[in-house]
């Protein structure tokens, strides 16, 4: 019996906070010479993981209960979208351990009207791009229509949302140290940047991430919640104009003086916002990636939940849009110590929402940890560990950290004015190197199944992406290799990274151009 298809296109591995895992810069013209950073033992390993990763789950398949009679099939090329993602330096050439190879974000919305979702892709280097859904699978690039490109500057998060109520999907960016852009949907796939006029610039530009729009007052306009991750760079700037990361970047959240407040913008209707972090109370310091709401006491104020990559996240409950109040410790007990992605979502369908978040940072393995040496094993294995924490943490930090949780989390919602219950181990959420989050019944059955992103850039690209099938509400089932979205088509270990120009002294110093003429061209 045939099984059905559905299409979907692999040109980008991750919804932010989400990381652009594909990172390509183009060449000046033909290479002298290629060196593959990746190494054979590396290739070969990623190969056995994916292999030994389909056979667990195809042996694993032949007992589940859940519908899983359907096929994804890789549709990227024939979709038309060509975007890259370009890393600055120092995600690639001068790869250092620091927050840029967290990569940039996706966001989609109908921005013509035409009632298909366009796809808005932000970029560390060489500007976005806005890619029209012209139908049949099929988009073409509306960049330089739509006014969007952002040029210069390092983009890293992105939401669409209509902030004046005109049916119009209007656009926030953030990014690194160069503040917000907010751009308004004019129609017919035109934008034009209102950032100065709407107020939405702060006064010291902060290292940007994810963005949420949601009424917090409920007076029928959206208001704006943006992430600022903390102080991972220095003022110094790199020869394309962005500013070079510290050397001890992930170190960062262990300085005070290195974390950045949050910011909340109220929507006062006449087309500007104004701060209203202090009059509301939410003065949110930490190392946060990406947040989200929800309206988890029926009260009809949304409530805010907060991501922490470096510590502990914040759950701050809406007092009537008035102010939020910090109740974390009552209802989120513990919380993941290196939280990526988030969601709210009814996995069972019992009228109360639950929340999954990702957890990268305490869950890298030691495999992760040392990525790029020779003779690696990559295992894609999904468990919880606690390795990357207690490698890099002092042991008496180490032995503190009694109200973390090391890995995915997903809490259980126990009613309105209980603690939530942490289940990830029962409800089977761990997944391998995660990054964003999202949900979708993807076989039509009623329960909504969860996709997480995952890997790296350069110099370790290739990680298994995770779809978790959800079995009745009971448990989720690693399905990806089963239902095709894994191995991905082509080779995806080796791409272009990066092009050096012995010709350039800075280039002609670079490690992996010694003994080189020319061009030289790194895969990895």
């Amino acid at each position: 019996m045939l099984m059905p298809e559905i299409h979907f296109a692999m040109t980008f591995s991750n919804w932010f906070p989400c990381v652009g895992v594909l990172s390509l810069m183009a060449a000046a013209g033909a290479a002298d010479s290629m060196v593959q950073v990746p190494d054979a033992a590396l290739q070969n390993s990623v190969g056995l993981g994916l292999k030994a990763n389909g056979e667990r789950q195809r042996s694993a398949a032949a007992s589940w209960k859940v519908f899983h009679g359907f096929q994804f099939k890789d549709q990227a090329a024939e979709s038309g979208i060509t975007f890259r993602q370009v890393p600055v330096d120092d995600g690639a050439r001068d790869y250092k351990a620091v927050h840029y190879d967290h990569g940039t974000a996706i966001a989609a919305a109908d921005v013509d009207g035409d009632g298909r979702p366009d796809l808005f892709f932000a970029n560390q280097r060489g500007g976005n791009q806005l890619w029209r859904n012209v139908g049949g699978g099929r988009f073409e690039n509306m960049t330089a229509q739509a006014g969007v490109a952002m040029a210069g500057k390092v983009s890293v998060g992105a939401s669409f949302a209509d902030i004046d109520n005109d049916g119009r999907p209007d656009l926030l960016v953030t990014t690194v140290r160069q503040g917000l852009a907010l751009f308004h949907n004019e129609g017919g796939g035109r934008f034009r940047d209102i950032t100065s006029e709407a107020g939405v610039s702060p006064n010291k530009p902060g290292h940007g991430s994810g963005a949420v729009f949601f009424d917090y007052d409920r007076d029928g306009k959206l208001d704006l919640f943006v992430c600022n991750v903390g102080v991972y760079t220095r003022n110094e700037k790199g020869r394309s104009g962005e500013y070079v990361g510290r050397s001890d970047a992930f170190q960062g959240w262990q300085f005070p003086e290195r974390s950045e407040a949050s910011l909340l913008f109220h929507n006062r209707g006449d087309g500007r916002f104004e701060n209203a972090a202090q009059t509301t109370g939410l003065i949110h310091r930490g190392w946060s990636g990406d947040a989200t709401f929800c309206d988890l006491d029926g009260d009809g104020f949304p409530e805010l939940y907060v991501l922490s990559m470096s510590g502990e996240d914040r759950y701050y409950v809406n007092r009537q849009g008035s102010r939020f109040e910090d109740r974390t410790a009552a209802f989120f007990p513990k919380t993941p110590w290196g939280s990526m992605g988030v969601k709210f979502f009814d996995h069972n369908r019992d009228g109360l929402m639950d929340l999954i978040i990702t957890d990268m940072h305490s869950d890298m393995t030691t495999a992760q940890i040392n990525a790029g040496d020779t003779n690696l094993t990559v295992a894609f294995d999904k468990s919880k560990s606690d390795a990357w924490c207690a490698a890099e943490w002092k042991p008496e930090l180490f032995r503190r950290a009694t109200n973390s949780v090391f890995g995915n989390a997903f809490f259980q919602n126990q009613g309105s004015g209980h603690a939530f219950a942490e289940v990830s181990a029962t409800v089977g959420t761990e997944t391998y190197w995660p990054w964003g989050v999202t949900v979708a019944d993807f076989n039509a059955d009623g329960d909504e199944d969860v996709f997480v992103t995952a890997g790296m850039g350069y110099p370790l690209r290739y990680v298994a992406n995770s779809l978790l099938l959800n079995d009745g509400g009971k448990r989720f089932v690693d399905a990806e290799s089963v239902l095709g979205l894994e191995p991905r088509r082509g080779d995806p270990m080796l791409r272009e990274a990066f092009v050096l120009d012995t010709a350039l002294p800075e280039d002609r110093r670079h490690p992996l151009a010694r003994g080189r003429t020319g061009k030289v061209q790194v895969m990895g």
